[in-house]
């Protein structure tokens, strides 16, 4: 991620906690998502991943949380993870 994309998530609103926090998930997935896969069918244009993001089940948004946190971890580990 640029400098600049790091500086917006760090200032990212935290009004209400998980109001705050889902942002912060959506924001890392809209910006490092390039594809994914969903029962067979392969998402990869911007708009198409996020609307699939966003009518994800829990266990889908789960598994998306979980590889946003091991990705930030391994590739910028000065930024917390949501």
């Amino acid at each position: 991620m640029t400098p600049a994309t790091r500086q917006e998530y760090a200032a990212l609103p935290a009004r209400v906690r998980e109001d705050g926090w889902q942002r912060q998930v959506e924001f890392l997935f809209e910006r490092l998502a390039v594809s994914w896969t969903v029962a067979g069918v392969t998402y990869s244009k911007q708009k198409e991943l996020l609307a699939r993001y966003r009518m994800a089940g829990e266990e889908e948004r789960g598994t998306v949380r979980a590889a946003l946190r091991a990705h930030l971890a391994e590739n910028f580990p000065d930024l917390e993870a949501p």
